[in-house]
């Protein structure tokens, strides 16, 4: 029996049948492996957890531990129910501290702070504005900062409370009586309850641009000082979004709070009908100008419940949409091995689709032989997905490693090189292909309308099975292609032919020729094809720019008698010349 420690606010199901959830996505391997990630990253959640609600640090990025809680709640459906020892239901509100605890530092909030659920997609924010019926809805930017309760009697600051549990938090009266952007006093002496964010103070902040800038983190930073210096006090912001004990109505809690001295809260608060409103403010925002960081938007319905029914969760009357992820957490499913037309063998960790940057990610490339062995990613693993120059994903770190660890192999790195897979024999398939997809490509011959998924169709069909055997293809057996008719079949006829015409250099350079400084190729191919294939590595290191290893890689792509039967089986090199004069530069050097 394995007994799990459940973070706060979440309970596993049991009495269901583990049949039930067979379409569930689960943790890769056997159930014992399955219940291990499932322990190991509940472990970690409560590490977050802790360090977040107690010592008020971001341990990893919002992105990261959103996913890494849905993916918690999908594993327990994952879980043979029988297998979990049952657990105690955690109270629906946390145990008051005692009196001691209360003397050191902490206060008990007058209306919890609620939290919010964070809804992973447009279609799940549909779904719960539907849920909403008639209900008026606003929407404001996610201010990226502390979450606080400022608390006014009389007119004036009388206390200040981290949100803590969202019940009870620490006393920050006396660091928030110190900055000076913060009212500390009303032109009210009505009771004043207003929960928001401390928020960094920025000029020209686009999110798209710029990111968290550790705003968040700062300002926590502040928040554990005890003397703030004159720059520091003027250095922070508030935004109030909630109003406990504020009028019911929508307009009048918006009046009120600009009276009140607290402006940003009307000027970034929008009514929205449609979902297409939600999406259009969202990407305003991220992309807009803004005082502050901000992590998404907040969607809450105008008429909320009295601040004495609030509780320390989730409401189902206000929700999160968070920007776009630049990091996320992912699990590996398997590591595959690409071999690219080189003969390069590149490591691809093959993982469970995830959602970064508003795009479902399902593998992302390793790189090299050597970057894998330095991350030792292997299937299980947990790991840190982000985005290389916002376009390109990348594995940056294992958060989690499985244990224990499986077997990774990879292919002989002397299986595949410059020269390996001119035809399509066993293994060579990959190469293969991606050599005809450079071949008919842009660096090579350009033949228009032919592409990697072209290739495919006619390797797998037996049509092609050397580089140049589409040369020899006619209508009639293209035509025999599924999805291939008169129209189409004339078209790629048509484009091979036109690439027959195309010069010998670009027929080089199709067939895999290592590559050549532009500056010296036209003079280095300037020889009759019998000429280049008799040159030795020290000729063509004494062209500038061509290294010890390009000239041994140029020395051996000539020499192999697989490329010159493919030369001299086209018409540009039937005379064993290539263009430009008769003299065999080299001789000149």
């Amino acid at each position: 029996m394995r007994r799990y420690l459940i973070p706060f606010g979440f309970l596993v199901g049991v009495g269901v049948p583990f049949a039930a959830f067979a379409d569930a996505t689960c943790p890769p391997g056997s159930l014992d492996a399955r219940h291990d990630a499932y322990e190991a990253l509940t472990q970690r959640i409560e590490a977050w957890d802790g360090a977040y609600y107690q010592r008020g640090q971001r341990l990893v990025p919002d992105g990261v531990y959103d996913e890494a809680k849905r993916r918690w709640l999908r594993w327990q459906d994952c879980l043979k129910p029988l297998d979990l020892e049952p657990l105690a239901a955690q109270p629906a509100s946390p145990t008051p501290p005692t009196s001691t605890a209360l003397d050191a530092g902490t206060l008990a909030h007058p209306f919890a702070q609620t939290g919010l659920d964070k809804l992973p997609d447009r279609a799940a924010i549909d779904a719960w504005m539907h849920r909403q019926g008639a209900h008026p809805l606003w929407i404001q930017p996610k201010v990226d900062g502390v979450a606080v309760t400022l608390v006014y009697r009389d007119g004036a600051l009388a206390a200040a409370i981290s949100r803590g549990d969202g019940e009870y938090g620490q006393d920050w009266t006396a660091k928030v009586g110190q900055l000076t952007q913060v009212p500390q006093r009303l032109p009210s002496e009505a009771p004043v309850t207003l929960q928001g964010e401390l928020y960094l103070r920025l000029e020209d902040h686009v999110q798209a641009r710029d990111g968290g800038a550790g705003a968040r983190a700062t300002v926590a930073g502040l928040m554990s000082k005890h003397r703030l210096s004159e720059s520091e006090r003027g250095a922070v912001g508030f935004f109030a979004w909630g109003w406990p004990d504020g009028p019911d109505a929508g307009s009048p809690r918006l009046a009120g709070l600009e009276a009140l001295g607290f402006p940003d809260t009307t000027r970034y608060t929008r009514r929205v009908e449609t979902t297409e409103d939600v999406a259009q403010w969202r990407d305003h925002w991220y992309h807009a100008s803004l005082p502050f960081a901000s992590d998404g938007v907040v969607i809450k319905r105008v008429d909320r419940p009295d601040g004495k029914h609030w509780r320390a969760e989730p409401p189902d009357w206000t929700v999160a949409w968070k920007y776009p992820a630049a990091q996320t957490l992912a699990v590996v499913e398997a590591i595959d091995v690409s071999v690219g037309r080189t003969g390069r063998l590149t490591p691809v960790a093959r993982l469970q689709p995830v959602q970064l940057d508003d795009r479902q990610v399902d593998s992302v490339s390793l790189g090299s032989i050597d970057r894998w062995r330095t991350l030792d990613v292997r299937p299980g693993d947990q790991i840190l997905l982000s985005l290389a120059g916002a376009t390109i994903p990348q594995i940056e770190s294992v958060v989690i490693r499985s244990e224990p660890r499986p077997r990774v192999t990879f292919p002989s790195p002397d299986r595949y090189g410059i020269l390996s897979c001119l035809t399509l024999t066993a293994g060579c398939r990959e190469q293969f292909l991606a050599r005809l997809t450079w071949l008919g490509g842009p660096d090579g011959l350009d033949i228009r309308g032919i592409g990697a998924a072209s290739w495919a169709r006619l390797v797998d069909a037996g049509l092609v099975r050397g580089l140049l055997d589409w040369r020899q293809l006619d209508s009639e057996r293209l035509e025999r292609l599924p999805g291939v008719g008169p129209a189409r079949a004339r078209q790629w006829i048509e484009a091979f032919r036109q690439a027959e015409s195309e010069p010998p250099i670009r027929w080089l350079t199709a067939l895999g020729l290592p590559p050549i400084p532009e500056a010296v190729r036209q003079r280095a191919l300037n020889a009759p094809l019998h000429r280049l294939e008799q040159r030795s590595r020290a000729d063509w290191e004494r062209y500038a720019g061509i290294g010890e290893t390009g000239a041994s890689q140029l020395q051996a792509f000539f020499a192999a008698p697989e490329i010159h039967a493919l030369l001299v089986s086209l018409p540009q090199f039937e005379t064993t010349h290539v263009p430009g004069p008769e003299n065999d530069e080299i001789s000149q050097l």
